[in-house]
């Protein structure tokens, strides 16, 4: 494991809480620098979030770490990753879901969906497809987790139906001065036609606006 990295999981991740082996790992594995702007390649490994242009950022690696414990992935399952960026965290989950799995980005701005398509592939995440356009509706698809990465004002009510049962989905909901992490598990059958969730919070942080359908309708929220 390169020694940033190895830093970044032992202090930042570790150190606060982030107890789930796989996802430790897999935080390790992954080459943050790889998935940032080279102007700020030398501080890929800082406890913070970072540009990667259009107005977005790359989350902090605690936040990618604890939505993706959240999720609770054990390899196999089918991931949509809502605000996928640059495709770091998309490379995460596509770590966590082998093997058999895969996950599917869905990035609202071109530049960075092709961008983080050609960073994906030629590091070889096979099990990861990006996708252009606005992840907030319903895909037609059974999803086993989602993960969205910007802050929405509620639960998009076609990521939650898009959820199989049992299935897992977090979200930052914002709340006003903060945006509250938050995971919902759903534990209805799917028969009724009713989508029951369970809900957790899991921390208080920041994130860009959510924008699409079932988002903010602008950055200014």
């Amino acid at each position: 494991m390169d020694a940033r990295r190895e830093a970044m999981v032992e202090e930042q991740l570790r150190g606060r809480g982030i107890a789930d082996e796989r996802v430790l790992r897999a935080m390790g594995d992954v080459p943050r620098e790889e998935f940032v702007p080279t102007r700020v390649r030398r501080e890929a490994y800082a406890d913070g979030a970072l540009p990667i242009g259009h107005d977005q950022t790359i989350s902090q690696p605690w936040v990618v770490a604890a939505i993706c414990q959240a999720l609770g992935l054990r390899g196999g399952e089918r991931v949509l990753d809502v605000g996928g960026g640059s495709g770091y965290s998309t490379a995460v989950v596509a770590a966590l879901v082998r093997p058999g799995g895969m996950v599917r980005s869905h990035e609202l701005v071109p530049e960075l969906a092709a961008r983080a398509k050609r960073t994906l592939a030629r590091l070889r995440y096979t099990e990861a497809e990006v996708l252009a356009g606005d992840g907030t509706e319903a895909t037609g698809e059974e999803w086993d987790a989602i993960a969205v990465h910007a802050a929405a004002p509620a639960l998009p009510a076609p990521l939650a139906a898009s959820l199989r049962p049992g299935g897992r989905l977090v979200v930052p909901v914002a709340t006003g001065r903060a945006d509250v992490l938050t995971a919902f598990r759903r534990t209805d059958d799917g028969t009724s036609g009713e989508v029951e969730l369970e809900r957790k919070e899991i921390a208080r942080c920041r994130f860009v606006p959510l924008l699409g359908e079932y988002g903010f309708a602008s950055a200014d929220r």
